[in-house]
């Protein structure tokens, strides 16, 4: 199963912590100027805002905004189900972190899918179950663009096996939001995982019906929310099915 912060609260910060923190809607961050280099920085190691066609004083902004320990972005990636992957910025005043929280209103907990923080967790998903989460459902709100939504989920993926159509969907993503149309190179390098956990083996088990991971720092050792009701562990399996 995937970590509950219940079960080990000195991971990362709980969502419902953050009710006493400056947390802000990072929404109408992405179509500011400079947000994917500064995003993707991690990732895109050796590559210049201008691979994504910003601005290298645009990204360092951009980047500065998103570690502002008075306000703290968050994004929400609806998917099917009623489930989200939600991300926060956490920054104090030493460094900045950043979590992915899988998220459902029926439960009493959210689970981690990915975490930078010092103990690092991830990665929390493997190509199939990210192509799978790229189309928004009708009539959700948070960040509906299938570009958008490819992007801002990049730094949890950790896929060894990652097709082609991997590299040509993120190269598409990537001149949707303003990079140049010949951006392989880059993609592929954003395909490598974040530098924290890298790529890792996954195969699908048959039995428990979930994807499973080798990665030592990887939640996903386990089946995906194997310790839900029988129903919500459906519905959570149908919401990562290719469809």
């Amino acid at each position: 199963m995937l970590i509950g912060l219940g079960e080990n609260p000195g991971m990362v910060m709980a969502r419902h912590w953050y009710s006493s923190s400056p947390v802000v809607d990072g929404h109408p961050l992405l179509d500011e100027p400079g947000f994917w280099p500064a995003y993707l920085a991690d990732l895109a190691d050796g590559f210049a805002p201008e691979a994504f066609g910003s601005d290298a004083g645009d990204a360092d902004a951009m980047l500065d905004t998103l570690h502002d320990p008075s306000a703290w972005p968050v994004f929400t990636v609806p998917l099917a189900g009623g489930f989200a992957i939600v991300v926060h910025f956490d920054s104090g005043e030493e460094f900045t972190t950043r979590d992915y929280f899988l998220t459902h209103p029926d439960w009493s907990q959210d689970l981690v899918l990915a975490s930078d923080d010092q103990d690092r967790i991830g990665p929390g998903l493997c190509w199939p179950e990210l192509a799978a989460l790229l189309e928004a459902p009708p009539g959700a709100a948070g960040v509906m663009d299938s570009h958008t939504r490819l992007l801002l989920l990049l730094p949890v993926l950790g896929d060894t096996a990652v097709p082609e159509e991997a590299v040509t969907a993120v190269v598409e993503a990537l001149a949707a939001q303003g990079a140049p149309e010949a951006s392989e190179a880059l993609a592929r390098h954003l395909l490598q995982g974040h530098p924290m956990w890298g790529v890792e083996d996954w195969w699908f088990d048959d039995d428990e019906q979930s994807w499973l991971c080798e990665g030592d720092h990887s939640p996903r050792k386990t089946p995906l929310g194997d310790h839900l009701p029988p129903q919500q562990r459906a519905a959570l399996e149908a919401c990562l099915t290719p469809r």
